[in-house]
């Protein structure tokens, strides 16, 4: 996978504490006083070295997705093949086309409010913290957004009905805020995102379909015919989907 992306959850308010009981007892039951960090999990590296044991990783992998698809969320992502994006964009922008964080916060960003719209609920924005270049983008995207509203070519992207400024600045709340992966939304943003991004290379991939049967992605909100429109993002995957 060569690709760049950008996800998490989405959470409703009244939640919150429902997510963070069940995160704390996985993590008791565990005896894991340190991040679930999707990375280190998936190789058996850094505080989770003892998952090489095969026996203890069916059995951590078993309730951690179990945990998982429990949760009160629904994951969202816009994840860009990268020499796909090149091969699209390289020649039509003299070898420069824009930095992929912004094409994918911008898809993310306006995906994620269109859904709180539809329930009459704002968005408030929290991501982790990256460095503080990348933490800067990410606010000045979003400030840009509901400014101008959404980045893109109106005639191209006329057919995904992208928001105004003004209906992008009713819905976001405030500034997206920073947080350190110590917070237990951050973990399971992180969590999340992986499955949805190799979702995309490999459908078939367990935790992929897990959450998908569960009905936790956001392709699982809307009709087939609008999925690619208002869902999860998998942008210029052709290369991808010939194989």
């Amino acid at each position: 996978m060569d690709c760049f992306a950008l996800g998490g959850v989405l959470v409703n308010d009244e939640d919150i504490d429902e997510i963070y009981r069940r995160h704390r007892e996985f993590c008791l039951r565990w005896k894991i006083d340190y991040p679930l960090h999707s990375q280190q999990i998936r190789g058996g590296r850094g505080k989770f070295g003892w998952l090489k044991n095969p026996e203890v990783a069916v059995q951590f992998f078993a309730e951690l997705t179990e945990m998982l698809v429990g949760l009160p969320v629904i994951g969202i992502a816009a994840v860009i093949d990268r020499p796909g994006y090149v091969a699209r964009y390289g020649a039509r922008y003299g070898g420069k086309p824009w930095m992929m964080c912004k094409t994918a916060c911008a898809i993310l960003i306006e995906r994620s409010a269109k859904i709180a719209r539809d329930r009459n609920r704002s968005l408030r924005i929290y991501f982790e913290q990256s460095g503080r270049d990348a933490d800067r983008a990410i606010k000045l995207y979003v400030r840009e957004m509901k400014k101008a509203g959404m980045p893109f070519d109106t005639a191209q992207s006329a057919s995904y009905e992208g928001m105004s400024a003004a209906s992008l600045k009713s819905v976001i709340r405030s500034e997206p805020r920073e947080r350190t992966k110590q917070v237990p939304l951050i973990q399971i943003a992180d969590l999340y995102l992986y499955p949805m991004v190799k979702g995309g290379y490999d459908p078939d991939y367990r935790a992929y379909r897990a959450l998908k049967d569960a009905g936790k992605l956001a392709d699982c909100l809307f009709a087939e015919d609008v999925i690619a429109a208002r869902g999860i993002k998998y942008s210029c995957f052709e290369r991808v989907r010939k194989k």
